[in-house]
């Protein structure tokens, strides 16, 4: 889960502009290209769901985006700033961010999953009772596990590669995850699958400052659109469900 520091941001928030953008002109997109599939680069060129999507809001919106590479932790600051119209990023909506900046719906819903292969024979949470579950040491999976599946029998990784690569020798019966990282997983190796209740829920929201409502609106609006019409489903698909 990617997380930043708020302090001082909130005094940077009374300096945020507050005239609007021309509806046609550019949308500028601030975001972290280095968590796949959210968003990375391919080729020389960033791509992603959250890059898809934004394109396809974009689109939507009668706006180009003008996308820009940043560190994570520059995000919020470049919205509250004014330096940036909206911020992609697998970004959680949280109470503490919702104090300094403004958010979309969400987009997509996050969290903790569970992957497993499909001829392990666990179809819930409850038929992890007992078994080995591969999560990786310093993520938000260790701490949760403990607290609230002690009977669960945890294998400590350093690596995503690590977690994944027990359950598919038999090391590990499952792994606790981010969704994203799982489906992906999922997505490339046909034997896997991330159960559809999920250990928690966390969403993911584009990012706005609170001076600019007009913009929320319209990507609100076009996020609608694209849900009514099908497009983000082909984009979430394509991102998530589809065979490798």
């Amino acid at each position: 889960m990617k997380t930043f520091f708020l302090t001082g941001l909130l005094a940077l928030g009374l300096a945020a502009p507050t005239l609007s953008a021309a509806a046609d002109a550019p949308l500028r997109v601030v975001t972290d290209a280095t968590f796949p599939p959210m968003e990375f680069y391919q080729d020389g060129k960033p791509t992603g769901f959250d890059i898809e999507l934004i394109h396809a809001l974009g689109k939507e919106m009668n706006r180009p985006i003008e996308l820009t590479n940043i560190d994570f932790k520059g995000l919020v600051p470049a919205i509250v700033s004014g330096r940036a119209d909206a911020a992609i990023s697998g970004i959680y909506i949280t109470p503490e961010r919702k104090n300094v900046v403004d958010f979309t719906d969400s987009y997509y819903a996050g969290g903790l999953v569970v992957l497993t292969r499909k001829d392990n024979n666990i179809k819930n949470l409850k038929d992890l009772d007992g078994r080995k579950v591969s999560v990786q040491v310093g993520t938000k999976s260790v701490n949760y596990l403990t607290e609230h599946f002690p009977k669960v029998n945890r294998v400590e990784v350093e690596k995503n590669e690590e977690m994944f690569n027990l359950v598919k020798i038999g090391r590990a019966d499952a792994a606790v995850t981010g969704r994203p990282a799982a489906k992906l997983y999922a997505q490339h190796n046909p034997d896997f699958v991330v159960l559809d209740e999920q250990i928690t829920t966390e969403e993911y929201g584009i990012a706005v400052s609170k001076s600019q409502t007009q913009t929320r609106d319209a990507l609100n609006a076009a996020l609608k659109k694209l849900r009514d019409n099908g497009s983000y489903q082909k984009i979430v698909d394509k991102w998530f469900e589809a065979k490798s």
